[in-house]
């Protein structure tokens, strides 16, 4: 008598849901506040100026400006949001 069970399909199907992590803007690119910069697990990449981090160590822009990328140590980066300069309105 076999001891060992048939194993065919019954036994696949399943997986987990992809959870779509990575860099969602990267440097040089214009965010407003909200918009989500990077997803990651754990601090892979270290929150910089004007970037808050979530619970789930997302890290999304706290003001309008332009993401820069930079390096925190040797093997770490570091992302902060640059405001944008504002253009002097003329008195006339």
């Amino acid at each position: 008598m076999a001891h060992k069970k048939g194993v065919g399909s019954s036994r696949n199907g399943r997986d987990s849901k992809p959870k779509m992590r990575g860099v969602k803007a990267y440097g040089g690119e214009r965010v407003v506040p909200g918009n989500i910069i990077v997803r990651q697990t754990g601090t892979k990449i270290k929150p910089g100026k004007n970037v808050g981090l979530g619970r789930d160590y997302t890290i999304y822009a706290m003001i309008e400006g332009v993401v820069k990328f930079q390096p925190y140590s040797r093997s770490q980066k570091m992302v902060s949001v640059v405001p944008l300069e504002q253009p002097i309105a003329s008195a006339e």
